[in-house]
């Protein structure tokens, strides 16, 4: 039976579509949210009642409201952490409140009586820091972040989880303790302010990245990862305790792919979306130019497919195909305003 669970980070992209699942299976949801001013613009894409989804003021920096937001709570599902859409100046700024966040949300889920703590974890805690010959990943595969060239993000999550794996380990007891580590997230959007995961996207579509960068992600829908996080919550604890579950649909695509999907499906809405292809030394240049380009430096000409064989044998879950994911997103963007076609 569905009983209540807290979601951090309410005003996430991944994050509002669990709740609004967990509501429709009948879950009472408490959820945190930096501020509170933000409520009235959430609750109506979130759904639910006063008395369904209650909103908290918490921060992953900070105690305050934590202990009133896990109240009364069943399971917790964390999913805030900082995703920005640069590379900080300080990897500090992204590693340090992944990982305490994470701690924090932990200790006061224990002291709550919480049975069940599922974390939003990421491929980017798995598939990174690798030899260049690797090309496949699983669950059972960790992020090198000693390893050269591992950006900050991709270090905050894996040092994120790891923390929050040792404390269950030596403090956790018998709470059930699983993460979700999703691929790039691609859906449908509410508006204009998403994850970070859709810009590639909305950059194809409004024609910002003027050619095709040798290099690619693995895809998996908003619509599906959310499904996840929720079969991790409501499944029996022999199924998830201690355990890692990869969410990818399982195919991976070049930015070529991704535009090939655009322009056959959207027609003339794709018209900015680029043919060519982008030499390998036009992004180094590039990068000297634009900070973001830096993160696509380390990707060219590399492949990472990830394997959800084991959330789908163990949990029954079921990803859609990616190019649906692809061109929903891309719909919606053009259906909120976002972009202009």
């Amino acid at each position: 039976m569905p009983g209540t669970v807290m979601v951090s980070g309410g005003s996430g992209y991944i994050a509002g579509e669990t709740i609004r699942q967990l509501l429709a299976k009948g879950w009472t949801v408490h959820t945190t949210v930096r501020s509170l001013g933000r409520v009235s613009e959430l609750r109506p894409q979130l759904g639910g009642t006063p008395e369904t989804l209650k909103f908290f003021a918490a921060d992953l920096m900070n105690d305050k409201g934590r202990a009133e937001a896990v109240a009364g709570c069943d399971a917790v599902c964390h999913m805030a952490s900082p995703f920005p859409a640069e590379v900080p100046k300080d990897e500090n700024d992204l590693i340090v409140p992944a990982r305490e966040g994470a701690l924090r949300a932990l200790r006061f889920a224990k002291a709550a009586g919480v049975k069940r703590f599922v974390m939003t974890s990421s491929a980017a805690a798995i598939a990174y820091g690798h030899a260049a010959g690797k090309i496949e990943y699983n669950e059972d595969d960790w992020t090198n972040v000693d390893a050269p060239g591992v950006q900050p993000y991709i270090k905050s999550k894996t040092i994120a989880e790891r923390a929050a794996r040792d404390w269950v380990a030596a403090e956790g007891g018998d709470m059930e303790y699983c993460a979700v580590c999703p691929v790039m997230v691609l859906g449908p959007v509410q508006g204009g302010d998403f994850a970070a995961s859709v810009e590639p996207v909305l950059r194809l579509l409004n024609g910002s990245i003027p050619a095709l960068p040798d290099v690619g992600f693995s895809i998996v829908d908003l619509r599906d990862i959310a499904d996840l996080h929720v079969l991790a919550l409501e499944a029996p604890a022999d199924k998830v305790r201690d355990g890692r579950f990869l969410g990818s649909s399982g195919r991976f695509f070049k930015f070529a792919d991704m535009a090939g999907v655009l322009r056959e499906k959207l027609g003339p809405q794709a018209r900015k979306v680029p043919t060519r292809r982008m030499p390998d030394w036009a992004v180094h240049v590039l990068s000297w130019f634009m900070p973001p380009a830096r993160q696509l430096l380390g990707e060219l000409g590399r492949t990472r497919a990830t394997s959800s064989v084991r959330a789908q044998s163990v949990l029954g879950w079921k990803p859609r195909p990616p190019e649906e994911s692809i061109v929903d997103c891309a719909h919606s963007l053009i259906e909120h305003g976002v972009v202009k076609v």
